[in-house]
C-alpha cells in the first residue's frame, strides 16, 4: 500500500536522522541542545507529551517562545525537522489545541509533527477535526505523523493493519503514519512488534526507533538491538525507503505491567543519555548501511 507519493522525507537534501527530545525529560531546552552538539547529533525532535515529558500549557507554544527556540536552535546548530506533541485528535478542543502547536513547531523550523490518532470511542470527532488539521498542515507546509499508542488503550490506530482503513478516510496526502515499534510491545504484547513495524512501513511519512525489554515489573526502553524490537530489520528495510526518522530512548520513563508511564522523580545523568545516544547514533548509522536485498 503506498498512501502517500511524496513524504516529507523525500523534501530533505538526505535522510536526516533526529534524535527525540525525551530522554533529556527535566532539562532545559539550551541543555539539550548543548548536548546533542557534543555527541554530533544535527537535528532534534523535541518532545512536548503529558505525562510522559515535564508539564507543560499552552501557553508554552506563544510566537514569542517560538522565537526564542529557533534563536537556541541557532546557536547551537541543531535543526529541527520534526516535533512530538501527542494529544488525542478526538478531544472537544483538539483542533484548536492542535492548530497552536503545529504553528509553533513550524515556526523553530519542523516540517512533521507527530501525535496520537484518538481513542475509538471519539472518532467521529477526530474525523472532523483531522479535515481541518491537514488543511492547516498544507498551509504551512508540514505533514502530520499518526503515531501508534503504548498504553494498551483502544485507539483508532493500535497496529498497522489499522492504517489502510483509517488513512483511506482520512484522505490526505499531509496524513499518515509515524509508526512506533517499541510502542507496539506494551499496547499489544502478543504482536510481533518488528513485524508490524515493516507492515506499517508503506503507509509511513515518518518513524520513531525505539527498543523495549519487558521485564516482570514492566517494560523498559533499552538501548537499540538489546530488547523485544529487531530495530537492526527495521533499519535495513527503512534503508530502502526515503523515510527520515528520530532515535527515541525516553530513558527516566519506563511503562508499569499495565502498559500506564511512569517516571522516574530525577532526570537521567547527562552523561548516561550521552553514553547511550551516541552508541543508538551508531547503531542506526551502521544498519543503514547494512542494506539487504
Amino acid at each position: 500500500m503506498s498512501v502517500i507519493n511524496a513524504s516529507a522525507s523525500q523534501h530533505a537534501p538526505e535522510r536526516i536522522i533526529s534524535i527525540s527530545g525525551a530522554p533529556y525529560d527535566g532539562y532545559a531546552f539550551e541543555q539539550m541542545l548543548a548536548s546533542l552538539s557534543r555527541i554530533g547529533a544535527t537535528h532534534v525532535e523535541p518532545a512536548f507529551i503529558v505525562g510522559y515529558t515535564e508539564p507543560f500549557g499552552e501557553d508554552t507554544f506563544t510566537q514569542a517562545n517560538a522565537i526564542q527556540y529557533a534563536r537556541w536552535l541557532q546557536e547551537a546548530g541543531i535543526d529541527c525537522f520534526a516535533f512530538s506533541s501527542h494529544i488525542d485528535l478526538g478531544r472537544e478542543d483538539a483542533l484548536q489545541v492542535f492548530r497552536g502547536r503545529m504553528d509553533f513547531a513550524r515556526r523553530i523550523g519542523a516540517r512533521v509533527i507527530n501525535t496520537n490518532a484518538s481513542a475509538r470511542a471519539t472518532g467521529e470527532r477526530f474525523y472532523q477535526n483531522i479535515a481541518g488539521l491537514a488543511r492547516h498542515a498544507e498551509e504551512l507546509d508540514m505533514w502530520i505523523g499518526l503515531e501508534n499508542p503504548g498504553d494498551g488503550s483502544d485507539n483508532l490506530l493500535n497496529i498497522a493493519s489499522d492504517a489502510q482503513g483509517l488513512l483511506k478516510r482520512v484522505n490526505h496526502p499531509r496524513v499518515a503514519l509515524n509508526y512506533d515499534a517499541g510502542n507496539t510491545v506494551s499496547h499489544r504484547p502478543v504482536l510481533d512488534a518488528t513485524q508490524d513495524a515493516l507492515d506499517a512501513l508503506p503507509a509511513c511519512l515518518y518513524t520513531h526507533i525505539k527498543d523495549v525489554s519487558k521485564q516482570s515489573d514492566g517494560y523498559f526502553f533499552s538501548d537499540l538491538g538489546q530488547g523485544t524490537v529487531d530495530c537492526g530489520k527495521i533499519l535495513q528495510n527503512i534503508a530502502h525507503t526515503p523515510l527520515c526518522l528520530s532515535i527515541e530512548m525516553p530513558l527516566r520513563l519506563h511503562r508499569l505491567p499495565s502498559a500506564q508511564p511512569s517516571r522516574h522523580p530525577e532526570p537521567v545523568p547527562i552523561e548516561t543519555i550521552e553514553a547511550a545516544l551516541s552508541k543508538a547514533l551508531r547503531f542506526v548509522d551502521l544498519h543503514l548501511k547494512h542494506v539487504t536485498h
